[in-house]
């Protein structure tokens, strides 16, 4: 009992310490999770009529959109499917001219649809939230990932508190009172629903926190793979000294392969190279839903021979069961890797989880004004009986 009122008192004051931070996180984790469907339907530009002739290769959407946008550093050439826009992506971090820009181009005529402020974006301002509190990253995602690591916790610690101390009292631990007076509906609320959603709260955290501590994404790694050091992502460099010699640029090249092995892949994007030496990246990816079964690859840029890689973004039927479950983080903290279903059923868990904070704290607000009003409660009837 002294253990449970211990654990008890750290659930009440770290749940209190932490609740406006996992509000935060849930409520943008909830909004985010239809984010790919919303901009579908809100965002014109993302669309274009399918044409019956070869669409532009990269090195021509890649020169329009660098005359769009002069000033950034082009990362990356996507082309989703048909009926989609291609899309040259501009990322640049540290180096002084931050941006992080999107130029939308109709692959069959080259004209620019939108070029887009990535940063400035809804959707972006929301996952900002949901990494760093819209702080500064440094500052942000630590406090984050700390928190996260505190919610662990408060899940653990509450499947403990909830637990029924007689096995005929588990029946009622297992609903709420709905024609019960407010206070004890919303007992209920925090204990039940706590109790329901306790396994995907457990997911949440554990996949947040692959993200937020590098020593908790090394450890997942170890423990899955048996032993392995978990690998830094990395772009290959060639030795070679020869120039490359086609008779198309490098990067058409790489891409007109990619098309050719994956003719049903539903992206496929390419890299020019990041620095001098640097290879040439490109992956395809089957479902444009999920990221974890992308095939990455990288070329040479001048011999155009493929460079292998001992990180987790390889080849899909390369990688092993550790770095399959890394590639799959993202879509299981989202819900993606179940299909549409599992991004609904992520939005009303993620919705719940915010509302935890909130059951809670009233439930120690209603306790607290109760333990006010009863001395006085006490000192009132006192002097009641003094005057008889």
């Amino acid at each position: 009992m002294n253990l449970k009122k211990t654990i008890n008192k750290l659930h009440l004051w770290l749940g209190l310490s932490s609740g406006l931070v996992v509000f935060i996180v849930a409520v943008t984790g909830c909004i985010y999770a239809f984010q790919a469907e919303i901009k579908d339907l809100t965002y014109p530009f993302l669309f274009v009529e399918p044409q019956e002739k070869a669409v532009l290769p990269p090195s021509e959407i890649s020169q329009i959109a660098q005359e769009a946008f002069p000033e950034g550093h082009l990362h990356a050439v996507l082309y989703p499917t048909k009926e989609k826009s291609a899309q040259a992506i501009f990322f640049s971090y540290g180096e002084g001219n931050d941006h992080y820009q999107t130029a939308y181009i109709n692959p069959y005529t080259g004209e620019v649809l939108e070029l887009k402020d990535e940063y400035a974006d809804f959707f972006r301002i929301v996952l900002d939230g949901h990494f760093y509190l819209w702080l500064p990253p440094e500052i942000g995602q630590p406090v984050v990932a700390s928190f996260t690591l505190i919610f662990l916790f408060m899940v653990i610690s509450g499947l403990i508190l909830w637990w029924p101390k007689k096995k005929k009292n588990l029946k009622q631990s297992l609903k709420i009172k709905w024609s019960a007076r407010w206070r004890r509906k919303n007992y209920d609320l925090h204990q039940v629903m706590g109790f329901y959603v306790m396994t995907f709260a457990l997911v949440f955290a554990i996949t947040g926190l692959v993200w937020g501590f590098m020593w908790f994404r090394d450890g997942l790694f170890f423990v899955a793979s048996g032993g392995e050091k978990f690998v830094e992502y990395y772009d290959p460099v060639s030795d070679s000294t020869e120039s490359y010699q086609g008779m198309i640029p490098a990067l058409d090249a790489v891409w007109i392969k990619m098309n050719a092995e994956y003719p049903d892949a539903e992206w496929i994007e390419v890299h020019p190279p990041e620095f001098e030496g640097a290879a040439i990246a490109a992956n395809a990816n089957p479902d444009a839903s999920t990221y974890w079964k992308t095939d990455y690859r990288y070329f040479d840029q001048n011999t155009l021979e493929e460079l292998p890689v001992e990180h987790f973004y390889n080849r899909f039927e390369e990688a092993t069961v550790a770095q399959k479950i890394m590639r799959m983080n993202y879509d299981v903290h989202v819900g993606a890797i179940a299909g549409l279903p599992g991004k609904i059923l992520a939005f009303f868990l993620s919705a719940i989880i915010a509302s935890l904070p909130v059951t809670g704290f009233l439930i120690w607000w209603g306790r607290r004004n109760k333990a006010k009003k009863e001395p006085a409660a006490q000192m009132q009837e006192k002097m009641v009986l003094t005057e008889v």
